[in-house]
């Protein structure tokens, strides 16, 4: 009887020493950095995982992934969509701090992305990356300007930033921040 191809496509392992590394093919990524981070399961898309791999060999930098594969309790937890590609392991949220935003989405568009959300930095803090996903073509949020506040896109459909409580929202309206 023949052997079956390794695959890694629609197996959740439990942490990320426990993934097998004898067919690991993204030389610029480990398990660890694709892990959930409320529950350090590891899932991986292995067509999301070599696009990922071929942006990033397009980019000749480093990527930094803040968030990959989410469980479904950890994507409810960190008030994720509940149709989230990261619950499918085929979104990634890329930090900015080394990459021009531009280039970047244009680069990723070309690798083969379809799904993008734009979180650019924030006056306080905070944000400063872009979701990338190969679900179904959309995109929201606000671009970066080279010199300037960011552009508004469309409203968020599937991949909502975390919510903020009800009692959060009257105190800015009350405040008027």
């Amino acid at each position: 009887m023949f052997d079956q191809p390794f695959s890694y496509d629609g197996t959740t392992f439990k942490t990320a020493d426990s993934v097998p590394l004898e067919h690991w093919r993204w030389p610029n990524f480990t398990p660890a950095e694709l892990a959930c981070k409320g529950t350090g399961k590891v899932m991986i898309d292995e067509r999301s995982l070599d696009l990922l791999q071929s942006l990033r060999t397009m980019l000749g930098k480093p990527i930094y992934v803040n968030s990959a594969y989410r469980s479904p309790k950890h994507n409810k937890a960190v008030g994720g969509a509940s149709q989230s590609q990261h619950k499918l392991a085929r979104a990634y949220d890329v930090d900015m701090k080394n990459h021009d935003p531009s280039n970047f989405e244009s680069m990723a568009r070309g690798a083969g992305f379809t799904g993008f959300g734009f979180y650019p930095p924030k006056p306080n803090g905070g944000h400063n990356f872009i979701h990338v996903d190969t679900g179904p073509a959309r995109e929201w949020g606000q671009r970066w300007l080279p010199e300037g506040p960011p552009i508004p896109t469309a409203p968020e459909p599937l991949e909502a930033a975390p919510k903020t409580s009800p009692k959060k929202r009257r105190r800015r309206r009350k405040f008027g921040g």
